[in-house]
């Protein structure tokens, strides 16, 4: 799996990131994931790479142009050749996995993609009057010959490649965009669906009359996405990402998908217009643009789906929108912790929100949005305590990448009813995600807090798996105002008393963490425990072979990047790494350390850095301590739960990944980190009902697992 290099300390952080989408990917192939969600993890690899075409290989791309790392041990030349032959691998499994396992189970159950020859003559009438009625007109074909030249090719658009000739035997081509805003799939009677660029290849004769239509193939084009603002050269950085937004649909091509069975001369003037090279270029079986698979996935088909997780409240906020209960009192009198999606978005971050802009006793709310969602029912709080006189400042990170239209939109309206609107601090992206409410009381004004991992956007809170801590400590709402002083203003805090706060330090403050668990004359070897999106930092990963080499015990729960390698003699011996993927995104980050508090005891931290070299250099990020017993205890249970030996993983040996838990037959189904057990558990030690799951319930989900994996055996 690794990319081509030296053999070295540290995996190549590409290599690692393909790795990772192999494992979303061979979600599509679990017999134990319903039908639809496995072609809803197909969708999430196509777009996965789609963004990492956009981003990394793009900026791998622009190394080369730039001469930069020529010939030493990071040659950005020799990675895009590797990632290149990766990549077309995965794209024949995709491929393999949608032909020869999805489409005959959906075609079981009654959803059937098909193809224009598939169809009956009757059928092939009916979608011929839709195509003339609904979809012709909105058709544009565009010739290139001496007086029309080559057109330019949006973004991940679909297009049909049409070699057309003439009544004097010349030989033409012409592009046919597939019309985006066009559903992708057009449903025939109750159980057909015909690709759209199926429907209008049979009809793309209607396009180009007096011509002969030799052939027609599906193309699409991927363009370098990344966003590059220099916002201290920026008088007004929202005008400055505005203008780079534009700029970025003319991106540089970084990609060509073409059907199986394009001719070379479409193939070689697509490169040659678009400036790519034959590693450019990707040969799909089937159909191009699979994230369009989603639509199927948004079928009312809930059977062929997980069952609906119905989020809990917590007590503290159970009875919020009724309005009998004082969420601030509530906070006041102790630290509350949740957990999402298990615990509700709506219910306490939202409600958390909404109550201090209602409540006439609070004054000042502050906050940071890094990705919201376009209908955010937080921006709009916010907007209504604004116009109810409080004092209001949000910090929006413009360029949070792929959600900068957003961002801008919400920032205008903001600024439109007296927001006190903040773009951050100059070279830095603000990732912290952080509240700070300040209220008058009877014995003066306090501040309430809440610290989260997540981004503060109710679409993604349903599928992310996030905590957040609220809190009334007077240390840390002492941290945040000097944090937002900082973000807001031209403070510069340099100390904080409980947030660990980057870039000023966290790295330095992390590995000082670490070696702090090496053993010592009055202990023995310490423990530590990761929880990460993403491991990528040198020093810090080299922290960890060195506790390693110290026999400290090393637990790394890494969702997506690895560069550190695992169980290596003599290196890693004493480090482990798995990852969760599964129903959601493991989105928190969580730091344990056996001996990290002052007095020896455990420490607990999370927040919203990953320890890479962009969140530890280049972005604000915090981390907040976890010292109430309680809600300690709960994250104890958290993490052993994923750290369980019968939980379904991936685990990482030197830089290959396994696959813990086999499909076999056993006395018991295999614990799903992303099953309700996972929410009960931790339900169970904040203090939450559970509800115990009975023993024909217990049979039923035991019988469900194994006729999935006969069926699974059946069609296999």
């Amino acid at each position: 799996m690794e990319l081509h290099q030296p053999v070295t300390r540290l995996i190549n952080r590409e290599s690692s990131w393909l790795a990772f989408n192999q494992r979303v990917l061979a979600l599509a192939s679990d017999p134990l994931v319903p039908l639809l969600e496995r072609v809803k993890f197909v969708a999430i690899f196509s777009s996965n790479l789609d963004e990492f075409f956009e981003v990394r290989v793009a900026v791998l791309k622009d190394q080369v142009a730039a001469g930069v790392g020529r010939g030493e041990k990071d040659d950005p030349a020799p990675q895009l050749v590797d990632i290149s032959r990766r990549v077309a691998q995965l794209i024949d499994v995709q491929s393999a996995v949608l032909r020869d396992e999805l489409q005959p189970l959906l075609r079981t159950a009654g959803i059937e993609i098909v193809s224009w020859s598939d169809l009956s003559s009757d059928a092939r009438s009916d979608m011929t009057a839709a195509f003339e009625n609904g979809i012709f007109p909105v058709l544009t074909p565009l010739a290139v010959d001496p007086g029309h030249p080559f057109p330019y090719i949006s973004n991940k658009s679909l297009n049909l490649g049409v070699l057309i000739r003439d009544a004097s035997g010349v030989q033409r081509f012409a592009r046919v965009k597939v019309p985006p805003l066009l559903p992708r799939f057009i449903p025939i009677g109750n159980s057909k669906l015909l690709p759209l660029e199926d429907l209008v290849a049979a009809h793309v004769d209607q396009l180009f009359p007096g011509f002969t239509i030799e052939s027609t193939h599906c193309f699409r084009v991927t363009r370098n996405a990344d966003l590059s603002v220099d916002d201290s050269d920026a008088e007004d950085l929202l005008v400055a990402v505005e203008t780079e937004l534009r700029r970025r649909r003319f991106g540089r091509a970084v990609r060509l998908e073409v059907s199986a069975g394009t001719p070379t001369e479409i193939i070689d003037l697509l490169i040659g217009e678009m400036e790519l090279s034959a590693d450019d270029v990707y040969t799909v079986e089937g159909m191009l643009d699979l994230t369009s698979l989603w639509s199927l996935h948004s079928l009312n088909r809930p059977e062929l789906k997980d069952d609906t997780w119905k989020p809990r409240t917590p007590r503290a906020f159970a009875a919020e929108e009724a309005g009998t209960v004082d969420i601030f009192g509530a906070i006041r009198t102790s630290d509350i912790l949740v957990h999402h999606p298990y615990d509700s978005f709506a219910s306490t971050v939202e409600a958390f929100i909404r109550s201090a802009a209602k409540d006439p006793a609070v004054l000042t709310i502050k906050m940071t949005l890094y990705r919201t969602s376009r209908d955010s029912p937080i921006a709009r709080a916010l907007i209504a305590a604004a116009e109810a006189g409080k004092q209001v400042a949000v910090l929006i990170e413009l360029k949070a990448r792929f959600d900068e239209q957003a961002n801008i939109a919400w920032a205008k309206a903001m600024e439109e009813v007296g927001i006190h609107v903040a773009y951050g601090v100059v070279g830095l992206k603000t990732h912290a995600k952080v509240v700070l409410v300040v209220r008058a009381e009877e014995h003066g004004l306090r501040r309430y807090c809440h610290i989260g991992t997540d981004n503060y956007n109710s679409s993604t809170a349903r599928l992310y798996e996030d905590l957040g801590l609220f809190t009334a400590d007077p240390a840390v709402g002492a941290d945040l105002t000097k944090l937002f002083n900082t973000l807001t203003g031209f403070g510069r805090a340099e100390q904080y008393e409980r947030l660990v706060v980057a870039p000023k330090g966290m790295r330095d403050q992390i590995i000082s963490l670490i070696r702090n668990e090496f053993p010592t004359s009055s202990r023995g070897a310490g423990r530590i425990t990761l929880k990460l999106n993403s491991l990528v930092d040198e020093a810090i990963i080299e922290a960890l072979y060195e506790a390693s080499a110290q026999n400290v015990q090393i637990d790394l729960i890494i969702r997506g990047i690895c560069c550190l390698r695992a169980g290596v003699p003599g290196l890693s011996e004493n480090v482990r790494v798995r990852s969760v993927i599964g129903r959601y995104l493991e989105h928190s980050r969580l730091f344990y350390f056996a001996n990290g508090s002052g007095d020896g005891k455990p420490l607990w931290m999370f927040g919203s850095a990953d320890m890479m070299p962009r969140n530890l250099d280049r972005r604000v990020e915090t981390l907040v301590p976890i010292v109430q017993p309680d809600l300690v205890k709960e994250l104890d249970v958290i993490v052993e739960l994923l750290l369980r030996p019968d939980v379904r993983v991936w685990e990482l040996a030197d830089s290959t990944w396994v696959q813990r838990v086999q499909h076999v037959v056993r006395p018991e189904p295999f614990v799903e980190a992303h099953a309700d057990s996972h929410a009960e558990a931790a339900a169970e030690m904040s203090g939450r009902q559970r509800v115990e799951p009975t023993k024909d319930a217990q049979r039923l989900r035991h019988e469900t697992y194994i006729k999935r994996l006969q069926a699974a055996r059946r069609l296999s």
